[in-house]
């Protein structure tokens, strides 16, 4: 399902996209910029989409493997996205990777910026990491 916002479109965990290594990715939420989502056409829209999101975030489930997610979050990074945000609720922590960057590790913020990429949007994030 898509969510139409006025510099672009959201996705949730139903979205998968066709990245430009040739894996396939379905983050729990993601962002692409209007610009890119509009240069595909309707066939593309509705199937997967043969793009990386700009900007992806996924939270870990009490199954899921941290070194895993961490190696997802890089190769978003290796596909293009401008963001990817890992929530690990466990630890109450959050690691925001950016190209070119280390990973910045937040632990037991209430409140994580989104920008550049996404100028102005703040993630609340009690009710994820409670």
């Amino acid at each position: 399902m898509a969510i139409s916002l006025m510099r672009g479109v959201a996705f949730g965990p139903s979205t998968g996209f066709h990245m430009p290594d040739g894996a396939l990715l379905a983050p729990d939420a993601s962002w692409v910029r209007r610009d890119r989502w509009e240069a595909l056409t309707a066939t593309q829209r509705q199937e997967y989409a043969p793009l990386c999101p700009d900007a992806v975030f996924e939270v870990a489930s009490p199954s899921d493997s941290l070194p895993n997610l961490r190696e997802k979050m890089r190769s978003y990074l290796a596909n293009g996205a401008g963001l990817a945000v890992l929530v690990d609720p466990r630890r109450r922590a959050v690691e925001i990777f950016k190209p070119d960057r280390a990973p910045e590790v937040v632990e037991s913020a209430r409140l994580v910026s989104c920008g550049p990429v996404l100028p102005g949007l703040t993630l609340e994030l009690e009710s994820i990491l409670s």
